[in-house]
């Protein structure tokens, strides 16, 4: 790989670096080529890029980037996964595979919104509902108020009707 095609790489990954929500390092030794694109694939689904890079140019790379706080982890086989839509799909994904395969795939660290992630917290992160059900819930909690003051308004004329109707009811048998 010559002078030139490192520094794409180094601006490309930069720029992809920059963009993402959140971006996390894993350990990929003795990793198969099956399990690999396996990963990949689900990976894909979850909207998250799956790259390896060696260490030297992701360093270079990472620089002025929220990524900048994980050089400590620039050690060893490294794969990196950038998000640029949800960060919880990406750690359900990548925290199930290092459940899966942990004598081949083991996460590192994490960043998110600037700030390093351990593996813990990258576990905790997954097993956090995703974005979707998260704001299904919030526009339903928004939507009960609303239907409970319906139903008291749609009691109220009913409330009155009834108790008309026993009125009558009542002056009919004296």
């Amino acid at each position: 790989m010559n002078k030139e095609s490192k520094q794409q790489i180094v601006a490309e990954l930069h720029e992809k670096l920059d963009r993402a929500k959140a971006v996390f390092l894993a350990d990929f030794r003795g990793m198969t080529v099956e399990n690999a694109t396996t990963l990949r694939n689900d990976l894909r689904k979850a909207e998250v890029e799956y790259k390896v890079v060696k260490n030297t140019l992701l360093e270079l790379a990472s620089e002025s980037t929220d990524a900048a706080t994980l050089a400590e982890f620039y050690k060893g086989p490294t794969a990196v996964a950038m998000t640029y839509s949800d960060p919880v799909a990406a750690a359900k994904v990548l925290a199930k595979y290092a459940k899966e395969q942990q004598a081949e795939f083991k996460l590192k660290a994490g960043v998110l919104s600037g700030k390093i992630i351990t593996v813990a917290e990258i576990q905790a992160l997954s097993e956090l509902p995703s974005r979707e059900v998260l704001i299904a819930k919030m526009l339903g909690s928004f939507n009960a108020p609303a239907t409970n003051f319906v139903g008291v308004l749609a009691a109220v004329p009913g409330s009155f009707v009834r108790a008309l109707n026993a009125i009558r009811i009542k002056k009919e048998s004296n």
